[in-house]
């Protein structure tokens, strides 16, 4: 998490007044705590000053992603800073204002005279993007292109994740000029695809963060058997295992954006080290949402209970971006090709 304290306090104080005044079966985007967050510099906060952003780190960003996965805000955090303004601001485009959501995605990009001498008609077929009904522009990396689509110039068919977010397609058939057609920089799929699966990682930690806390609370305050729930050992036993998949998803995925931080995600260490922290809060996430609901009862899984907004995210969100198994399987193969001799470097990120 980021050592400056003042960030953490303010993204907290956020989030809380945010989640506080909204109603538990809203869904959409919560466009009042995006404005505060534009109005604060946290929507682009890893993006340069020049682009629109506040010139801050991958390590404030993930004290941020997590605090807003803590609080289940319904906001494209992850596509506006990391994915989208992160994409466009290195293809040498101008980031457009507002939420943003990015996919990377094969469309068909052909040059386009009445687009200009440097435009291109763009036409294909974009499946589940996070918030694109709410977005104000789509990026797209298409090979070695990066392409801005205004939201206006393309066709929005609806469509949620279990949490009720928005996973939208988008139908594109629409020309574009040249500020808005790029060349995408060396290195920028695997670098979407890491990007992706960290931001990812770092709601889910949140979110079982979130979970925990509820769990704790409810156990504090429902009476059985003429006292509280959290007094009984076996349910005390069940909240320090969430405790412990908690804190394990924190240090993978705190880990995991301080490499990245350090070394770039063209390093073979952030490859690894968040592979290891999408993978471990994927599986923390089942275990806490499983826990959480066993603390709570039936209450837990009502409409209007603050915990189904947290686990369905667990649910969801420990799919998107690749899956636990699907990073175990890149994680095994990183281990076997660094042979016996290899294995220590790998794990402890010594020489």
């Amino acid at each position: 998490m980021s050592d400056n304290a003042e960030l953490v306090e303010l993204a907290e104080s956020i989030f809380a007044d945010a989640r506080s005044t909204a109603s538990e079966s809203e869904s959409g985007l919560d466009a009042g705590l995006w404005k505060t967050l534009e109005e604060t510099g946290l929507a682009r906060l890893t993006l340069p000053e020049a682009a629109g952003g506040s010139d801050g780190t991958l390590t404030d960003a993930a004290a941020v992603l997590s605090m807003a996965g803590a609080y289940a805000a319904r906001i494209p955090l992850v596509e506006t800073d990391l994915l989208a303004g992160w994409l466009a601001h290195a293809a040498g485009l101008e980031t457009p204002s507002g939420p943003l959501t990015a996919v990377a995605a094969d469309l068909t990009v052909t040059p386009s005279g009445e687009a200009g001498a440097a435009g291109a008609r763009v036409t294909g077929l974009l499946a589940r993007v996070p918030w694109a009904r709410s977005a104000a522009a789509i990026v797209v990396l298409s090979g070695d292109h990066v392409l801005v689509l205004d939201r206006a110039a393309v066709t929005v068919t609806e469509g949620v994740n279990l949490a009720e977010e928005p996973r939208d397609t988008v139908t594109v058939d629409t020309g574009l000029d040249s500020g808005a057609v790029g060349t995408a920089p060396a290195g920028a799929a695997a670098e979407f695809r890491l990007r992706a699966a960290l931001g990812r990682a770092l709601l889910l930690a949140g979110a079982a963060r979130g979970a925990l806390a509820e769990s704790v609370r409810y156990a504090g305050e429902r009476v059985q058997f003429g006292r509280p729930i959290g007094r009984f050992q076996a349910v005390q036993q069940q909240l320090a295992l969430a405790a412990a998949e908690v804190a394990a998803a924190a240090a993978a995925t705190d880990a995991a954006a301080r490499t990245a931080a350090v070394d770039g995600f063209g390093a073979a260490s952030t490859a690894f080290a968040v592979a290891a922290a999408k993978a471990r809060a994927g599986e923390a996430a089942g275990q806490v949402a499983r826990i959480a609901h066993q603390v709570h009862g039936a209450i837990g899984f009502t409409r209007e209970h603050h915990l189904r907004l947290v686990t369905t995210r667990l649910w969801s969100w420990r799919d998107e971006d690749g899956s636990d198994a699907q990073w175990n399987d890149e994680i095994g193969a990183r281990v076997l090709a660094a042979g016996p001799d290899g294995l220590w470097p790998l794990v402890t990120g010594t020489p």
